[in-house]
């Protein structure tokens, strides 16, 4: 294979190595909005001048200046001529803020490389439409596996009607969740609960079950210290309403939603955000309570539940990613399963997973995974 042959197989083949470092620079910029920017995506800008950047920004939070327009302010002049590496294809339409488009092509900027393209309606190509008509070269593609992974639950959203769904559950090396009671804390250890904190933080919403709350009485809130953070939406799946008075997760300053089924009749009175999904023998119809979510603008969901209701998501095909903690401890075969309702018969029925990351926190190791394309 020719230099030129085996150049053109590479990921982004025809972008400099500087490109390449500007807009890796770029995307550690838009992940620092990973806590505040939603609904809208993670977005980081570089300007640059060859080597030489000259002003850079991100995306901080929904109705504030995008990445662009900070970038611009930092460069001031120096704008001008310069290369805009941008994660996210810029925005071409007026919402809370200007289109970002418009700004670029004010402050003269000579080149455009964007990471991905932006399926947002409103957006889709026409950013760079109205940027290659004011004569502003304009390249995408460079880093976007990475983009894309950066803004999964905002692209899931757009795309795919739902919220990028993330299960989390703690477990003991023989794959149990909780004793027989019902008592489950702590199987983990601090270090472990710690690290679940950061992924309630990246949640736009965290859901549950009413036999979680009954159970647990979890409080699903974020807490990290010092950081900020757009609070979560908490979510009970409770079809009677049997939890509508009890529990911390109606506590603090996070609000708490409640799916019950279509038939039945809310308290009167009841301070709390009330929604109904269709129930069918029993259970949540949950790829229509997902989409009830993204319609609400959420972009990732944390499912935090019993192996019940982590076994209905898993069975329904709607785990995107799998986070398991596993703790050095044995609970014996007395104690609840990891996942229920599965209805594995076969080996050739058994739900195969990848390997993403693997991490350890304090003595407890934890798991990231997703299920295999088939």
């Amino acid at each position: 294979m020719t230099d030129s042959a085996q150049a053109a197989t590479w990921p982004d083949a025809g972008f400099s190595a500087t490109d390449h470092a500007h807009m890796a620079h770029a995307l550690r910029l838009a992940a620092r909005g990973r806590y505040t920017t939603r609904p809208n995506p993670m977005v980081g800008c570089v300007l640059a001048h060859g080597e030489r950047v000259v002003g850079d920004g991100y995306h901080v939070r929904a109705g504030e200046p995008h990445a662009e327009v900070h970038a611009l302010r930092a460069a001031g002049d120096a704008a001008r001529g310069a290369t805009a590496y941008v994660t996210l294809e810029p925005c071409a339409h007026t919402g809370r803020t200007g289109p970002c488009a418009n700004a670029l092509i004010d402050a003269g900027v000579s080149r455009v490389v964007a990471a991905m393209r932006d399926p947002f309606p409103q957006v889709d190509g026409a950013g760079f439409d109205r940027l290659r008509a004011a004569g502003i070269a304009v390249e995408s593609g460079l880093l976007e596996a990475q983009a894309r992974a950066l803004n999964a639950g905002y692209l899931s959203r757009l795309v795919r009607g739902r919220p990028w769904v993330r299960v989390k559950l703690a477990m003991s090396l023989d794959g149990r969740t909780a004793l027989a009671s019902g008592e489950s804390k702590w199987i983990t250890g601090a270090a472990a609960r710690a690290d679940v904190q950061r992924w309630r933080a990246c949640a736009g919403a965290i859901v549950t079950g009413s036999g979680t709350v009954l159970a647990d009485d979890p409080a699903m809130t974020v807490r990290l210290d010092g950081v900020d953070v757009a609070p979560p939406l908490r979510v009970v799946l409770d079809a009677g309403l049997a939890t509508v008075h009890r529990g911390r997760v109606r506590e603090g300053g996070s609000p708490t939603l409640y799916v019950h089924a279509p038939d039945v009749k809310p308290p009167r009175g009841l301070d709390a955000q009330l929604a109904a999904a269709p129930v069918h023998g029993g259970r949540f119809d949950l790829q229509a309570v997902l989409a009830m979510l993204a319609a609400r603008d959420i972009n990732e969901v944390l499912v935090e539940a019993g192996a019940t209701l982590a076994g209905g998501f898993l069975a329904a095909g709607l785990v995107d990613e799998l986070v398991l903690y596993i703790a050095p401890v044995l609970l014996g075969a007395r104690a609840r399963p990891l996942f229920d309702g599965l209805d594995i018969d076969t080996m050739a029925e058994r739900l195969q997973l990848e390997l993403v990351e693997t991490r350890t926190f304090g003595a407890d190791l934890r798991l990231t995974l997703r299920p295999r394309a088939t």
